[in-house]
């Protein structure tokens, strides 16, 4: 009798531990603007959001093709009601809406990527984003024949505009006499209009595409035209194997699982996070065979440069369209200033409208 009590005891100690296990997961949701497919933007999160959704203490909970706005703040606040630890929102349109989120579910914590807004419960963090693209604008230069490169564009704000004159400054580091003309497709994922949009590039003579868009559209026009391009996000080589050359790419698993643990323990504080190749959030796909293994070298040596901090993109002088001086010779531009860069440097053809 005396043993049956004994285990009756115990059984019923371990289930209490495991209804507490269970209630100590901690709930961590992802929401994107894209669908997650296997490639892009809403792929490279949700890499990692597998890596943390492996971990045993965790609940894990994403939802794709979120629209910007109201849609997305109807999802977060679900999500908040839902009592989540830990929500991710993937897109800057929703940065207004999930602030006005937190404010009402102080105990959940909100982090937004690519804004500027924050509450004393939602940070933001992005990417150094613009070195990589220069990297990226170094292979483009060295393999242009034409001098004509095109770059399809998603939306004309800081992020993409940022971007855009990174890329330049690197095709102009190896090639000063290429140009960069750029369309506006004024969507984050479009496939068949990004397609579009570089095909309308090819026509005026462009023989490298690049891009800031979610999909392989562009390369694909690429290939089809047989000329060369470079991808964005991801390592987009599969889809355009004979004309992509390398892509300027996300790696964002260290740094939400840096924001987990910090959540879990206590020490998470709202911040502004902005990580670029020194801290590995950003860098760049392998380059393929049809670069030139010197061009390789080179680009390799500037991304070491880039990452010990001996050279900085966006060092001066640097000159608008208009060719006016923008950033003096020798000067480094804050980062309030390249976050709210809203013009083009010399040598793009477009306008930021």
């Amino acid at each position: 009798m005396r043993k049956g009590l004994v285990l009756l005891v115990l059984a019923l100690l371990m289930a209490v531990g495991t209804t507490q296990a269970a209630e100590k997961k901690m709930k961590v949701g992802f929401v994107y603007v894209s669908p997650v497919g296997d490639a892009g933007w809403s792929y490279a999160h949700d890499v990692a959001r597998q890596a943390i959704e492996a971990l045993p203490d965790v609940e894990v909970k994403y939802l794709e093709a979120v629209n910007e706005g109201a849609d997305s703040e109807r999802v977060f606040l679900n999500m908040a009601r839902k009592k989540y630890d830990l929500i991710f929102g993937t897109s800057f349109g929703y940065m207004d809406p999930m602030l006005k989120v937190s404010k009402r579910f102080p105990k959940t914590v909100f982090m937004h990527c690519s804004g500027y807004k924050t509450s004393e419960n939602m940070g933001n963090y992005f990417g150094r984003m613009y070195q990589a693209r220069y990297l990226s604008g170094m292979v483009a230069g060295s393999m242009t024949k034409s001098n004509v490169l095109g770059y399809v564009a998603a939306f004309p704000i800081p992020e993409v505009i940022r971007g855009i004159n990174a890329f330049t400054l690197g095709v102009q580091a190896v090639n000063p006499e290429a140009e960069v003309r750029v369309v506006w497709t004024k969507t984050w994922y479009d496939p068949a209009k990004e397609k579009e949009g570089a095909k309308s590039l090819l026509d005026v003579g462009a023989d490298v595409i690049a891009q800031h868009q979610d999909s392989p559209g562009p390369q694909e026009a690429a290939q089809e035209r047989g000329v060369y391009s470079i991808g964005y996000n991801t390592d987009m080589s599969s889809f355009a194997p004979k004309s992509h050359l390398v892509a300027p790419i996300w790696n964002w698993t260290p740094f939400y699982m840096e924001v987990l643990k910090s959540v879990k323990d206590g020490s998470w504080k709202s911040a502004s996070t902005w990580n670029g190749l020194a801290e590995g959030v950003v860098d760049l796909s392998p380059m393929s065979d049809l670069v030139p293994a010197d061009v390789q070298a080179r680009v390799l040596a500037r991304r070491d440069e880039i990452k010990k901090g001996g050279y900085v993109v966006f060092s001066g002088p640097v000159k608008d369209q208009a060719g006016t001086v923008r950033i003096a010779e020798g000067a480094v531009p804050a980062d309030g200033a390249l976050l709210g860069m809203d013009w083009f440097v010399q040598g793009v053809v477009g306008t930021t409208k």
